[in-house]
């Protein structure tokens, strides 16, 4: 019985935790709505059911124009409003992460001395599709160069943040102020410690390739589908070794809400954490072009970094059959009479 007790208080807490964040999400979203120009909201709201909600990509708004509004369109009470829902949608931690791949912006401005791209660190767009609601289903976007942030509230209930999207260039700022900056040190730094952790044998298994990708294999394809060889599995793992991977699961979970996080623990669970591979191609040595993916049944994760002479990273988390919430919401149209 007080097993039992245990077990329906911490499923209420994590309904209660649910709950707390969807109504975050609506409360910003709303606070973000009311600050806006009428000529404004209705730039920055797009139908729940547009093909525009799967439209994505992280290159920079001169390559791919974005619908919403742009942070630099906005002034300070609507651009705190702005960073409000995005701390929503984040932990302290990511939302420090994404401000600073906002801010390296200004880096690639010094560095490139050249008018093709404005190098804004304000050029982000917030996008909301459908009504913010703590019962319904709607969702919202940040996007820019290197960030690509998507969340989707089913039902009020359920929020999916795939795809995600976080880059950085340079990966580390080498000259200047902000010398010895790393926006995405943890992601980089987690999976040498795994890969050195390997002996001989499994380390042939977990390399794939001598040469690493140019880039994200999976791009911006909807949806996005398993890679193959998957590399060393889990099962393969010592305790030591998996206590690892582990971390470099936790580096790409941390960035998100408590909630969220929870979740994709979840689905990486329901798949069998025995299930999870690890593999990496191009050079292991610190400062070559390298990549690796973590790949499980229900999900990816991808890191590239070989652009700019290895200082240019791409990162991305995608749910096979979660993206944008496609599978949540279809179980809700079959439970649902219309």
């Amino acid at each position: 019985m007080a097993v039992m007790m245990i077990v329906v208080q911490l499923g209420c807490a994590a309904q209660q935790t649910a709950r707390a964040s969807v109504t975050d999400m609506a409360s910003s979203a709303d606070e973000l709505l009311d600050a806006l120009s009428d000529d404004e909201r209705e730039r920055i709201g797009v139908a729940f059911d547009s093909e525009e909600r799967t439209r994505w990509h992280f290159i920079p708004p001169e390559m791919f124009p974005r619908a919403g509004v742009a942070l630099n369109e906005l002034n300070e009470r609507q651009a705190l409003a702005a960073h409000g829902l995005l701390k929503a949608g984040l932990s302290h931690q990511g939302y420090l992460t994404a401000t600073a791949i906002m801010e390296l912006e200004d880096v690639l401005r010094e560095l490139e001395q050249s008018d093709r791209f404005a190098r804004d660190p304000s050029g982000y767009y917030l996008t909301v599709f459908g009504t913010p609601s703590i019962r319904d289903s709607w969702a919202w976007r940040f996007e820019g160069h290197h960030l690509s942030l998507h969340f989707t509230i089913v039902d009020g209930s359920a929020t999916v943040s795939t795809p995600s999207f976080f880059g950085a260039s340079p990966a580390e700022v080498r000259n200047g102020p902000q010398r010895g900056r790393r926006a995405l040190a943890i992601q980089e730094d987690a999976a040498r410690a795994l890969l050195q952790s390997l002996d001989a044998r499994q380390r042939s298994q977990a390399v794939v390739s001598s040469v690493a990708p140019d880039n994200i294999l999976t791009g911006t394809t909807v949806p996005a589908e398993p890679i193959a060889p998957i590399g060393l599995m889990a099962a393969k793992m010592t305790a030591a070794q998996q206590s690892l991977l582990r971390s470099l699961l936790e580096a790409h979970t941390a960035p998100m809400t408590a909630e969220i996080g929870t979740e994709r623990w979840r689905r990486i669970n329901d798949g069998g954490f025995d299930n999870v591979g690890f593999a990496w191609a191009g050079s292991q040595e610190r400062g070559s072009p390298h990549y690796y993916r973590v790949q499980g049944p229900t999900f990816l994760i991808e890191y590239d970094n070989t652009q700019n002479d290895a200082n240019h990273i791409h990162i991305v988390w995608r749910d096979f059959d979660g993206d944008f919430g496609r599978d949540l919401l279809r179980e809700h149209v079959r439970s649902v009479r219309h």
